[in-house]
């Protein structure tokens, strides 16, 4: 999603039919969403206008040096759909091929995310990402992956 009205708009919805909802919010290059805010504020003013309506919120469809800051600290974020590629929404949609990114390099990220916030349960890609992306497991992981342990 890309902005708090809609967000409360999807969590009102789900509420009045009174089944669980995620929010996950889309961030640009700075961790802000596209109407500038930033993530912390956006998912307060969610949690403010819906009385702590969402089950949990999730960062999607940016790389993790786009949202690690602002990951950081957030209780209420537990899960993540990491884009491969670390250009911009502009970038990526002006590309002839979509960038696959580092697979081994977005693996680290992963699992370094995960072990800095425990909180993290959701874990998976989105633009760019494929099997050998999700399938690394990194040196020193104690959870073996991001195949296990019900991270994928």
């Amino acid at each position: 999603m890309n902005s708090v009205p809609e967000a409360i708009g999807v969590t009102r919805a789900a509420q009045k039919a009174s089944i669980p909802v995620a929010i996950s919010f889309t961030v640009e290059t700075d961790g802000r969403l596209l109407t500038v805010q930033a993530l912390g504020a956006a998912v307060a003013a969610v949690d403010e206008a819906t009385g702590n309506g969402p089950a949990y919120f999730m960062i999607n469809c940016a790389h993790p040096t786009h949202f690690e800051t602002a990951l950081a600290g957030n209780p209420r974020i537990r899960g993540l759909r990491a884009n491969a590629s670390s250009c911009s929404h502009e970038e990526l949609g002006n590309c002839e091929v979509l960038d696959a990114g580092n697979p081994v390099e977005l693996g680290g990220q992963f699992a370094d995310l995960m072990r800095m916030n425990p909180r993290l349960t959701v874990v998976g890609g989105c633009c760019g990402t494929d099997h050998r992306h999700i399938e690394q497991d990194q040196p020193g992981d104690q959870s073996g992956g991001l195949t296990q342990a019900g991270r994928a």
